[in-house]
């Protein structure tokens, strides 16, 4: 008998479940079969991800009679954009798909971004699924509904919220991520604790090794807590008007990185997740609102944990990095609100809150100065 944990994600008739456990892929279609509308999905993923795993999702799939076709896209970050959401869409309509028909993202929160929103406008919205890959899709892109592209104006500035119909996060795929994707991805683990949970951060601390180690039974509950923080969240405040926001600690500093780095693998989303917690961190200490010692305590854990904790990487890629440009970027964040900057700022590791009017002085000066050791 499989070890699966399961949690819901409660928004009344959008409600759906996050399986998470081992060979769930291989077993994908006992779990799937009670959200159909009919025996028929397409399949979206990336080169990358269907050597891995996409034979083994269509044997279980076809055994249980259910007809796939797969699409399968080019991998990286590239292909959340205008023109590749269009190829998407257009071969996605060429196989004369109806409104029961299912999407399916099979892969990382690129994949899972893409589909989830091809699936919202599609037929002016149909049903997808998460089968995410990646240690960051499991925990932060595949829950909660937030589906997108990015533009030249900066990360994920055009999407929808739209609810998968299941999650299945498959732990046993994990096997196959490099060390840095899967680091990227534990960025988002360290995230929840860092926001609201104090204990669970002390806990990653005593677990390090057997995460780093992908121990099974550790790297299930550190993904089901993550998932549960969200899912409690989500559940709360579904399009972000609220509590929601506090989800994005260090991406209004990784998102602008993101920015003028260009989306490319010089900076993967959970490195820039990691640098972005450390300044909120260090920022923070710096205005008064938290201890130095904080600040220190989550720089040495990324540290330990083997993730960027500072510019020095940005630099080290020959990227010019520029103070102002760097707030110009974050003046396109979704959060920013008349004009004015919103962050998400520590008062202790476990409290955070949403400061909706940043003194872009002080933030100016700051950034100078951690350019200048970088």
């Amino acid at each position: 008998m499989q070890n699966i944990k399961s949690l819901k994600v409660a928004l009344e008739n959008r409600s759906y479940d996050i399986l998470i456990g081992e060979n769930l892929i291989a077993d994908a279609a006992r779990h799937i079969m009670p959200v159909l509308q009919q025996k028929r999905i397409i399949i979206i993923t990336d080169k990358n991800v269907a050597g891995l795993h996409l034979q083994a999702l269509e044997k279980s799939l076809g055994e249980a009679e259910i007809k796939t076709e797969s699409i399968i896209i080019p991998a990286g970050e590239q292909s959340k954009s205008f023109s590749s959401l269009e190829k998407l869409t257009e071969e996605i309509l060429e196989k004369n798909i109806d409104r029961k028909t299912v999407l399916l993202a099979l892969g990382g929160g690129v994949i899972g971004d893409l589909t989830g929103f091809a699936a919202s406008i599609l037929l002016r919205g149909i049903d997808f699924i998460q089968v995410p890959t990646t240690l960051l899709a499991m925990v932060d892109s595949s829950v909660g509904g937030k589906t997108g592209i990015n533009s030249k104006s900066g990360k994920n500035m055009v999407g929808s919220f739209h609810q998968p119909r299941l999650v299945l996060s498959d732990i046993s795929a994990l096997k196959t991520l490099d060390k840095r994707q899967f680091l990227a991805g534990f960025a988002e683990v360290i995230k929840y604790g860092l926001i609201a949970d104090r204990h669970f951060f002390e806990w990653l601390k005593r677990n390090l090794t057997k995460i780093k180690e992908r121990e099974p039974e550790a790297l299930t509950h550190a993904i089901f807590k993550s998932c549960a923080a969200k899912a409690d969240i989500v559940s709360r405040d579904e399009k972000e008007q609220d509590v929601r926001a506090l989800l994005n600690l260090g991406h209004t500093f990784g998102h602008a990185l993101e920015l003028v780095t260009g989306f490319s693998d010089k900076l993967l989303h959970g490195e820039g997740v990691a640098i972005g917690m450390a300044l909120a961190f260090k920022f923070s200490a710096a205005i008064g609102l938290c201890s130095d010692a904080a600040s220190m305590e989550v720089e040495d854990f990324l540290r330990e944990s083997g993730l960027p904790h500072s510019l020095k990487l940005i630099k080290n890629n020959n990227v010019p990095v520029l103070a102002k440009s760097m707030i110009v970027a974050m003046h396109k964040d979704k959060k920013a609100d008349g004009g004015k900057l919103t962050f998400i700022l520590p008062r202790a590791i476990g409290d955070c809150f949403m400061d909706k009017n940043v003194d872009e002085r002080k933030l100016l000066n700051f950034l100078n100065t951690e350019l200048e050791k970088a």
